[in-house]
């Protein structure tokens, strides 16, 4: 008792040694209790000097507070026991239908929450994680997009590396053809959005034997030339490589590394002329067309953040209402600015995303995020230009720093490169897929898998199987709790209603959270904070849907009639066609909670009031 005096006359976490050595060693029993007792308690505690004045009222406080220390972590076996208590009366037939994992995601700690993962545990009701899919030769039939788009594609990415305008004019009318026919039930509508990812200032090869599916064998200790005039361009036959950077043998020195296709193939320069270099191959492999070539260690001079190659593609992207930009190899804030310049006013709804793949773009990555709408971890030819066991430093660096700012983050390269050639993924890429889900990425990628793979809609399908897995292990409530200590103190309504949707939604075990959004904010301040179960972001506005693609946990839906006369019929309207969406969908059925977030008057902007119902 005189311990429980200290820790209360005290602040209640600063009990010292003093202290302890002060009291018997009958007494010092309950320290363990005191110290590692939850939070909300020890702040129990802090608060009880207000009923100091009445001893009755102090001495009760004191016995309530005392027995639940002793029943919660004596007679009932501590937390691991209060949360399997917690679960199970989640299970009655009337119960909440978001309880996967729920012993876990419960936990006080982290560790807790590893120990009760549970692999008989079903996988999450509906994925939060958005997939981006590279559309080449194997998928850009109109049969094929439908497909994917069925197994879980959300965003189409465009590599305008490769092919002609006019190939990618195709592309994009196939995609957009294929959504569209996919179904007139607009219930079961998926808004799928199109990236044009630029070349940006990167190296690549010439076509192999002057054909874009042709490939060579590059052999270990042969010799190659690599060459940068012009006139060679569709010369690549394995004894000449050709790449598009006529600075070449000014920049680079002998004994200097070039690497291809994301350092599975390196060469080591002999020689040096005035417009080629001779190599000597110290990894061999096949060398396809166009593939990405880096030099680290080397200025390379003239090559600019925006070449007139990327501004007649950017240009060509606003044409056909692209929804965001990929914009390769940016390394300072001053690129991005180059980007949305070229975008101009006519590309300023669209999103631009910024992809860190240099030492550079690392090191100033806080003036790129600060400018970007977002940022893309490009595994690959960071890899090279760093060391590749440092690439997952990287990797957690650039992920944290996005969920602190509030800014989607998709993370790319190999995630399931195997299935390229085969029928399912290698162990060590299901758990590439489900860390990255883990670190808090915003969209996972698949390049070649989906652009050139034999297998590209079971490449989306097991992306979408290992994520709900990922996602249904994913510490929420500590993820919650950091997110908003980091989030500075606001007096936005928009902010301050999403963050206690999102606390409803973990009190309640809501099913889903319906959001009226115009211009898209309400819903990204939502994903922002990471809830359990499905945001339906219920929009009017096409394109606002598909960028939405863009944020955990945001599942867009088009809502098409005209607004209604009155202003609350039409909020009733939106959020009734939620409703139906999340039961058709399966994330909530009929008596289930579901957390609904409006705006009080019409218009962007106004979104400060927050409802827990139960669905009809």
């Amino acid at each position: 008792f005189h311990l429980f005096m200290e820790f209360w006359r005290r602040d209640s976490t600063q009990v010292d040694k003093d202290t302890v050595k002060s009291v018997s060693s009958e007494e010092t029993r309950c320290l363990p209790f005191l110290l590692s007792h939850r939070e909300g308690d020890r702040i129990l505690l802090s608060c009880m000097c207000c009923f100091s004045s009445s001893i009755l009222i102090w001495t009760l406080i004191t016995l309530v507070f005392l027995f639940e220390v002793f029943s919660s972590s004596v007679l009932t076996g501590g937390a691991g026991t209060r949360i399997r208590r917690y679960s199970e009366a989640m299970t009655q037939p009337d119960s909440f239908i978001q309880r996967q994992q729920l012993d876990a995601s419960m936990a006080d700690t982290f560790l807790e929450h590893l120990c009760l993962l549970d692999i008989d545990q079903e996988p999450i009701t509906a994925r939060n994680t958005s997939i981006i899919c590279t559309i080449g030769p194997a998928s850009r039939s109109i049969p094929k997009l439908q497909e994917m788009v069925k197994a879980g594609m959300n965003i189409a990415r465009l590599n305008f590396s490769h092919g002609s305008h006019e190939y990618h004019g195709e592309s994009i009318k196939n995609i957009r053809e294929a959504v569209e026919t996919i179904t007139s039930d607009p219930l079961y509508y998926r808004p799928v959005a199109i990236a044009l990812d630029t070349k940006g200032p990167e190296i690549r090869t010439g076509l192999v034997k002057g054909k874009v599916e042709e490939e060579v064998e590059l052999g270990k200790g042969s010799t190659v030339r690599v060459v940068t005039a012009e006139s060679d361009k569709d010369k690549t036959d394995g004894k000449i490589v050709w790449v598009d950077y006529p600075s070449l043998a000014k920049v680079i020195e002998k004994g200097g590394k070039i690497y291809i296709d994301d350092g599975l193939i390196g060469l080591r320069v002999t020689e040096i002329g005035p417009d080629w270099v001779d190599t000597v191959v110290e990894a061999g492999g096949k060398l396809c067309s166009r593939k990405g070539v880096n030099i680290p260690g080397c200025d390379l001079v003239g090559l600019q953040a925006v070449s007139e190659r990327d501004e007649a593609d950017l240009r060509f992207g606003v044409s056909q209402g692209v929804d965001m930009v990929f914009a390769s190899f940016i390394r300072s804030a001053k690129d991005v600015k180059d980007v949305r310049r070229v975008l101009g006013a006519h590309g300023r709804e669209i999103k631009v995303i910024s992809k860190v793949e240099s030492r550079q773009g690392v090191q100033n990555f806080e003036e790129i995020l600060a400018e970007s709408d977002g940022v893309m971890v490009a595994r690959g030819d960071l890899g090279i230009e760093i060391p590749a066991e440092k690439v997952f430093i990287a990797q957690k660096m650039m992920i944290g720093r996005c969920n602190s700012a509030g800014k989607p983050v998709i993370c790319a390269t190999q995630m399931l490169e195997s299935m390229v050639a085969h029928p399912r993924p290698t162990r060590a890429e299901g758990s590439d897929v489900a860390n990255a889900v883990l670190d808090g990425a915003d969209c996972v990628m698949l390049s070649g898998e989906t652009a050139k793979g034999l297998f590209p809609v079971e490449a989306v399908a097991m992306m979408h199987s290992i994520c709900r897995e990922a996602e249904a292990a994913i510490f929420h409530q500590q993820l919650f709790e950091e997110l908003r200590r980091l989030t500075p103190l606001s007096s936005d309504p928009t902010e301050v209603t999403a963050i206690g949707a999102v606390e409803s939604s973990f009190k309640s075990c809501a099913g889903a959270i319906i959001v009226l959004t115009t211009s898209g904010r309400s819903a990204h301040l939502l994903s922002r904070y990471r809830p359990r179960c499905p945001i339906i972001a219920v929009t009017r506005s096409p394109q606002v849907a598909r960028q939405s693609q863009l944020l955990r946990g945001v599942f867009p839906v088009l809502f098409h009639p005209l607004p209604a006369p009155v202003w609350a019929d039409d909020v009733d309207n939106r959020v009734n066609f939620g409703m139906d969406i999340g039961k058709a969908r399966g994330f909530f059925k009929s008596g289930d909670m579901v957390i609904v977030v409006t705006g009080w008057i019409p218009g962007s902007g106004h979104t400060n009031i927050m409802r827990a119902v139960s669905a009809e």
